[in-house]
């Protein structure tokens, strides 16, 4: 495999239209982070508000992922059948208007509602935004370009921090108009359905498919020979991959903002909304770094190398980062564990491009990281439960063994990177 000339020669050497793709893809993922990410920033105001419980909020949570992982998959088969684009700017429309209706909640259940139709438009970007960037760059640039991608999310979950603390607390308005910020993201849909062509693989892929005759029957047949057959072992290593990741990350990051700021009576560290806020943006730093850096790592090295390595660093630095309490010490662990924590995510896209056809490749996508958004949906309340018991630190600490055991399923996961 040839290697780069240049940390960014994969960027000029792209045309326009996979660098339209990547933009496309990667301002959804962005603003798909800052739209979900909202609810964790304005938890504990939405806890006092709406008079729930640790264990209620976290429910909530995880009603989320588990729509997520319904619209995930819905969006996949609409990918596949009906175009990349046409469901990226969906899912886009979809969770923008959900959030904004967060804000109008006067209740638990009001709120449950709102936040389904949220994690339905939620689950679907990922699953077309992969796609569309899998089958507009060059196979020697993918794990690049899908990792620039998924870096987007670190951008948008920092974003969303200093939203909330400029509208809660420099403007003193309530955690309501938060989520009303959550519509914006709704005009990209816009630019993308204006700017951005379908790939021409799937075009390609869908004239031959209405050619040989029925789309549905022969869609039916090409995703079960596609994900089963030899490939079933990867496929549920690869949802068992997703399930403890996603755990992990869920789990973590709904709580992480309540620990920093909860009161030590409450079981929290009791910083203010500035340090606390400071602390977020530069995990995220981290992040941003742990996505990018995963793609070079994995063109490198292998996928499953990369994978390893990551995964083993954040059971460490995860577990590491619920032991202290300083704030220097947060603030210089806090990047490294989201570095190896988060920065493998960029991967999964990637593995799954190489591993399924055209015809199938959204649909199986979208069905092996969802099955893992429904196995994650639990992780919320969980941690929830058991910080009340146990105390944040205890609870934040589950989520490195998950780490771990996501390590175990690169004993079944092929290497996909191309030695050519």
């Amino acid at each position: 495999m040839r290697p780069s000339a240049s940390p960014f020669e994969f960027w000029t050497s792209a045309d326009r239209s996979a660098r339209r793709a990547l933009v496309a893809a990667s301002l959804g993922w962005m603003l798909d982070s800052f739209d979900v990410s909202l609810y964790a920033l304005v938890l504990p105001a939405v806890m006092a508000g709406l008079h729930i419980d640790p264990a209620i909020a976290g429910s909530l949570q995880s009603l989320t992922l588990v729509a997520a992982a319904i619209g995930g998959v819905a969006f996949g088969v609409i990918a596949d059948r009906r175009g990349r684009v046409r469901a990226l700017t969906w899912s886009v429309a979809v969770y923008s208007i959900f959030t904004a209706a967060c804000g109008m909640a006067s209740s638990a259940s009001m709120l449950a509602i709102f936040r389904v139709g949220l994690g339905l438009g939620m689950g679907g970007e990922w699953a077309s935004g992969a796609a569309l960037v899998s089958e507009t760059w060059p196979d020697r640039h993918r794990a690049k370009a899908l990792a620039f991608m998924q870096s987007a999310w670190a951008i948008g979950f920092a974003l969303a921090a200093v939203v909330n603390y400029v509208v809660q607390s420099v403007a003193g308005l309530p955690w309501r108009a938060v989520f009303f910020v959550g519509v914006l993201p709704a005009i990209v849909t816009f630019w993308i359905r204006r700017r951005v062509d379908e790939p021409a693989v799937w075009r390609t892929a869908r004239q031959a498919a209405r050619t040989r005759g029925s789309v549905v029957r022969m869609q039916t047949s090409l995703t079960w020979r596609g994900v089963g057959g030899s490939r079933l072992p990867a496929t549920v290593a690869l949802a068992m991959l997703s399930s403890c990741t996603l755990f992990a990350y869920w789990g973590f990051n709904t709580w992480v903002p309540t620990y920093l700021s909860a009161s030590p009576a409450q079981g929290g560290i009791g910083l203010s909304a500035a340090v606390m806020t400071t602390l977020l943006v530069a995990n995220q730093v981290g992040t941003w770094c742990g996505y990018v850096g995963f793609g070079f790592v994995a063109d490198a090295i292998g996928r499953r190398r990369a994978y390893v390595v990551y995964l083993l660093s954040a059971a460490v630095l995860v577990w590491a980062y619920t032991s202290v309490h300083a704030v220097w010490a947060l603030l210089a662990l806090g990047p490294a564990a989201s570095f190896f924590a988060t920065g493998h995510f960029s991967g999964f896209g990637t593995v799954t491009a190489e591993l399924y056809p055209t015809e199938v490749r959204a649909t199986a996508q979208a069905l092996t990281y969802n099955v893992g958004r429904i196995a994650s949906a639990y992780a919320p309340r969980l941690v929830g439960s058991v910080a009340e018991t146990h105390g944040y630190p205890a609870a934040l600490s589950i989520t490195a063994a998950a780490f771990l055991l996501a390590t175990m399923c690169w004993l079944v996961i092929p290497e996909t990177r191309s030695t050519s």
